[in-house]
């Protein structure tokens, strides 16, 4: 029955009972939400305040600075100046011991091209006059002193600045590589196309600009001449060789490998006419060419350009004494970078080639050092304390002068 008036009735007290249930476990999740929230923002604040609360970056790690006193600093000057002089002297004696004789061709006089007067002209007019004439000179020269070891012939460039940033890039390693033949990177341009759109094999600045002087050495007898067999091979490092250079495929002529590509612009034959005589070292690995594109250091450089052959008769144990003369199809022109060339025989030691540089400059930083340590010597002995005595300086020390 239900129940009297104003009394509510017991269903509805449960409801209600429910209801406050409810709101209560609503505003508990409200809470741990908003809990949850701040403790969030409070660790992404304390993560992003460690980052520039590390000791690192705050200077607080651990360190050891040391303290330059005359007891540290004079034994480092005179054990510098000890090695470094006798370390320089050795250098200097290994480089001074590499024998070397140059020729200077820059003027060299045709042999078969004459003024009007009968007079010889010089190769570089030649040249400069009709770049494709093909002009021949000769030097003569002396060895006075026997070349013991191996000998080398290398061509050196005066004035030729392959250091310039544009034309050290000026290349495409891929195409040298033999992977693409069609096109190439724009680091090539203006050398990279001709008008007709085919690709420079190889291109770029670099390439387009290879020395194309051919020397050949004569030994002057009595019976006439006799022409030194020169090594073509073996010039270039070997990880160049395996590694930045390969030919594309296919038989290396106009219809095979090379059937997208022209010669560069200045070159007076084709990239696989370089060595016909030996597939090995023809198109991209012809060591010429792999040397050219090591590009030097400094403006005036030297290049290997071929190695005597040592089998001949008379030349088992180097280059003996005697009258010799260097022929050269002169074709490379220096007038327009106001460069010369020159010829270059030379032995090597264990250090490379002939360069004082490096003996010269251990030998002056040692004599510096040595010259520093005994100014510095005399200084502390004359006016130093003892560094015991300053680091035990107080407030109760007596001021002295």
């Amino acid at each position: 029955m239900p129940g009297a008036e104003g009394e509510t009735p017991l269903h509805v007290k449960v409801i209600e009972r429910k209801v406050i249930l409810l709101e209560n476990q609503i505003q508990d999740l409200k809470y741990r939400l908003i809990s949850n929230e701040r403790k969030a923002a409070e660790e992404k604040r304390r993560k992003l305040d460690s980052k520039f609360k590390q000791k690192f970056k705050q200077q607080r790690l651990p360190a050891w600075q040391p303290i330059l006193t005359a007891d540290t600093v004079l034994p480092a000057f005179f054990l510098i100046g000890l090695l470094f002089v006798p370390l320089g002297a050795a250098l200097l004696f290994f480089s001074r011991s590499v024998q070397e004789l140059q020729l200077d061709y820059t003027e060299c006089l045709s042999i078969n091209h004459t003024l009007a007067n009968g007079d010889a002209r010089l190769c570089r007019d030649v040249i400069k006059d009709n770049p494709a004439e093909l002009c021949i000179c000769r030097e003569n020269f002396t060895v006075h002193e026997s070349f013991e070891k191996n000998v080398y012939l290398y061509y050196g460039l005066d004035n030729f600045y392959q250091n310039h940033r544009r034309y050290v890039k000026s290349r495409d390693d891929k195409q040298l590589l033999g992977r693409d033949d069609t096109t190439v990177s724009n680091d090539c341009n203006p050398f990279a196309t001709d008008s007709e759109g085919r690709v420079y094999a190889p291109c770029g600045a670099i390439a387009n600009s290879m020395f194309n002087d051919t020397l050949r050495l004569f030994e002057v007898q009595e019976s006439g001449s006799t022409e030194l067999n020169l090594l073509k091979t073996g010039i270039a490092w070997p990880s160049d060789r395996k590694i930045k250079f390969n030919n594309p495929p296919g038989p290396l002529n106009a219809s095979g490998a090379f059937k997208n590509n022209v010669k560069p612009l200045y070159w007076t034959k084709n990239v696989y006419d370089l060595d016909p005589d030996d597939p090995n070292n023809n198109g991209y690995k012809n060591e010429d060419l792999i040397v050219w594109m090591r590009s030097a250091a400094f403006p005036t450089f030297r290049k290997l350009y071929r190695r005597i052959d040592h089998n001949m008769t008379g030349f088992k144990f180097g280059l003996h004494i005697g009258t010799y003369y260097l022929e050269v199809e002169y074709r490379y022109p220096v007038d327009s970078f106001g460069g010369k060339k020159r010829m270059i025989l030379s032995t090597t030691s264990f250090l490379g080639g002939k360069n004082n540089f490096l003996g010269i400059a251990y030998i002056t930083v040692g004599c510096i050092c040595l010259l520093l340590g005994i100014i510095f010597l005399i200084i502390h002995i004359k006016f130093g304390k003892r560094a015991v005595d300053q680091l035990n300086i107080n407030q109760n020390t007596p001021y002295s002068d």
